[in-house]
């Protein structure tokens, strides 16, 4: 047991993500072991709700708060009050910026989240050899959370010489990062927005691909998508990508549906969240693997990186079921 056990805060953005739902749980056991109490709270994607969450975890005696941020911008008055208590604050996943308030960053390498993302749409074209040009249409993530942009920018390294080349087209015009992002990353906005690309654009011809960033976004584009006829043996669906490896898009994957997830092992996240508070807590200093790429505004932020997987059809029962994410009779394959 950790000599300076106490109350941790755990603050999720939303259960409206079964990852955040898994974090939350998986960071409260391992604290348990470690003889702290967890309050952990989800504050459903409302801002006001989160900071009055965060408050009373301080208020309420908490040594430390982990905080997965609805708004990464917003919470700079709350983290003040935070440090003014001796709290340290943990940002998770979720970069939180414009405040010197936080201690350190556990997060994945969310560059690399949207290169995958990007290298299986190029191997599934096979835009390396001859063909195309193929359609294409770009989704981004919510503009307030900061990971959105890391995504995206990591994706757009792949993909833009072949936007440039002409062997991509995006025939909505629609490129820029601000033009693309998806309120609450939200399926049923995506889905708004591939219906009315698919009614302004595609008159005619088809999508050959879409970049999604997350899975709830991907179930989205795909039922749109099918609701104009596509998914059928002679208008088959466009190849589809996401993040998160949620159960329901593995599901699609494993039935051919979605193309592709980003795997970010959230076991693994939560024990390095919970490593960095103990570290802190007990006098040393947490383990770190990146000093430099993770400026908030105002400090660059001492952070641990986790490399995420590309999972598709190839590999989903060797990394997701041998690894023991999931079960075959969970995904049904």
């Amino acid at each position: 047991m950790s000599v300076s056990a106490g109350l941790i805060g755990v603050a999720m953005p939303t259960t409206g993500s079964d990852r955040w739902i898994a974090d939350g749980e998986n960071m409260k056991k391992q604290f348990e072991l470690l003889g702290y109490q967890t309050d952990v709270q989800f504050a459903e994607d409302k801002v006001d709700d989160q900071i009055a969450q965060i408050q009373a975890m301080v208020d309420g005696g908490a040594k430390a708060v982990i905080v997965g941020a609805v708004d990464g911008s917003a919470l700079t008055g709350v983290l003040a009050k935070a440090a003014a208590a001796d709290v340290e604050v943990i940002a998770y996943d979720r970069l939180i910026r414009d405040t010197p308030d936080i201690d350190y960053y556990a997060s994945f390498d969310n560059f690399r989240v949207g290169v995958l993302q990007a290298d299986y749409l190029v191997k599934t074209l096979k835009l390396t050899k001859a063909g195309g040009p193929y359609n294409l249409e770009l989704f981004a993530g919510d503009a307030k959370d900061n990971n959105a942009g890391f995504f995206f920018d990591g994706a757009m390294s792949v993909l833009q010489p072949y936007i440039s080349s002409g062997k991509l087209e995006i025939r909505s015009g629609q490129t820029a990062f601000a033009k693309v992002t998806t309120e609450g990353w939200n399926g049923e906005v995506a889905g708004e927005r591939m219906t009315s690309l698919l009614n302004s654009d595609y008159a005619g011809t088809d999508v050959d691909a879409v970049l999604s960033p997350y899975d709830g976004i991907s179930r989205g584009i795909i039922a749109s998508l099918q609701k104009k006829g596509y998914g059928t043996r002679n208008k088959p669906l466009p190849v589809i990508t996401g993040q998160d490896a949620e159960l329901d898009s593995v599901k699609a994957i494993a039935d051919g549906t979605q193309g592709q997830t980003v795997y970010k092992d959230s076991r693994e996240l939560a024990k390095v969240a919970v490593q960095m508070t103990d570290s802190l807590l007990s006098g040393g200093t947490p383990e770190v693997n990146d000093t430099k790429q993770y400026n908030n505004g105002v400090k660059d932020v001492a952070s641990f990186l986790l490399q995420p997987v590309s999972v598709d059809k190839d590999n989903y029962e060797s990394v997701l079921v041998d690894g023991g994410y999931y079960t075959a009779d969970q995904i049904g394959n």
